[in-house]
């Protein structure tokens, strides 16, 4: 018995030690320029792929489908930076058939668009768009950009049931004319929104009573100040066991780019663009709209990449469990992917260590080639979206493998 024992333990150490390990499997390919999967809440074996130049794809059960759930091209401004940047579902999608998306017009303006469902789930009612309005029922329903550059685009919908809504600091370099500190402008914020609000609303969404500039002078939707570009934001989720927290990444200029943290419900922060570039001065002829500024929990340097890719806290289960908890992003232009560990102090504000690289793992970054998003699906699981490969990534573990056989007498 001892001797069964004791190969038990030695099988249970090489399996353990083969599970910290990780691998990615193509889960779906055939993709141009895709810049995001986002899941559908309705049905686990059904996502949504984003492509830039404004398709909308459907994946179900790792195969592409043949006709899209919906094509923006006609409407969509594509290239750089530019083009159908966001896709997400609300909370209440099941019941309401909603989505919205982000997209560059033919003006190069940001647009957040609402759509509908057709009677066919796997197809949008292309006539249901709606596009919110700004400044009231007779403001514009575009967001004016400057520039070609920094229109951030990524959309969230946090624990609390409102959509956060990333923008970029308008373009250019080095924010020339300071939108990212200015209390009049959109640009260069974090927007928080209610959409819950019925078809003849003629705004699209509500300001949420509990924001944090009302009243200030400050336009009402902006929840946080001082991002650059953010690319990729995601919500630690509670419902499986996460802080609620959101975790965002932000393009750098020249020299840093940065991971920051927000616990649940910490609005009205300042992230320091431009007089920050992570957590260093930059350009500070003008004063910040208001201090303190907020450090990043984690920057890397221009000798390690060039454009962050906000990814997400692991919370799934078919990884080892020392992933659990851990932070997954990458860099789009070195095509490199890390993980840090979170440790989350009395405040809520999480302090990172423990940086692992998990590119050569993966392949290599002709395998991961330009990581424009990460995606979480129904159970939990993460997947990378390759730009330049036009593939979707499933990060997973080795396959089971016993470990070394031996008797012990």
């Amino acid at each position: 018995m001892r001797t069964i024992l004791l190969v038990l333990l030695l099988l249970a150490v090489g399996t353990a030690e083969a599970l910290a390990q990780l691998r990615t499997r193509v889960h779906a390919s055939g993709f141009t320029q895709p810049i995001a999967l986002i899941q559908d809440p309705t049905d686990p074996t059904v996502q949504l792929v984003a492509e830039q130049r404004g398709r909308i794809r459907v994946v179900r059960n790792g195969t592409v489908e043949a006709a899209d759930f919906l094509d923006l091209t006609g409407a969509v401004r594509s290239g750089g930076e530019q083009g159908l940047l966001g896709l997400v579902f609300p909370p209440d999608a099941g019941l309401t058939g909603r989505f919205y998306v982000n997209f560059t017009n033919a003006a190069g303006d940001t647009v957040i668009a609402r759509f509908r469902r057709s009677s066919n789930p796997l197809v949008a009612d292309a006539s249901s768009r709606f596009d919110l309005a700004w400044n009231g029922a007779g403001g514009a329903r575009v967001i004016r950009q400057p520039f070609a550059n920094h229109n951030g685009g990524h959309l969230a919908f946090g624990p609390d049931g409102l959509l956060y809504i990333g923008l970029g600091d308008g373009g250019s370099g080095n924010d020339p004319d300071h939108r990212a500190q200015n209390p009049n402008e959109l640009l260069g914020k974090f927007l928080r929104v209610d959409v819950s609000v019925p078809d003849a609303d003629p705004v699209g969404y509500q300001v949420p009573a509990d924001n944090p500039f009302i009243g200030t002078g400050t336009r009402p939707e902006v929840w946080s100040f001082g991002w650059r570009n953010p690319w990729r934001y995601s919500f630690d989720d509670p419902s499986r066991g996460g802080t609620g927290a959101l975790v965002a990444g932000d393009v750098g200029q020249n020299q840093w780019e940065e991971v920051n943290y927000e616990s649940r419900g910490r609005g009205g922060r300042n992230y320091g663009w431009r007089n920050r570039e992570g957590a260093h001065d930059n350009v500070t002829s003008l004063p910040p709209a208001f201090v303190p500024l907020v450090d990043p929990i984690h920057e890397y340097d221009d000798t390690m990449g060039g454009s962050i890719t906000g990814g997400y806290v692991y919370r799934g289960t078919a990884l080892a469990a020392e992933y659990r908890g851990r932070y997954f992003f990458g860099d789009f232009i070195r095509s490199r992917v890390w993980s840090i560990a979170l440790t989350i102090d009395a405040s809520g504000q999480a302090r990172a260590s423990d940086v692992r690289e998990h590119t050569a793992d993966f392949g290599g970054a002709t395998q991961v080639s330009n990581v424009a998003s990460f995606a979480m699906d129904a159970a939990g699981e993460l997947y990378i979206v390759s730009y330049g490969r036009g593939v979707i990534l499933k990060i997973i573990g080795p396959p089971p493998t016993p470990g070394t056989l031996r008797i012990i007498r």
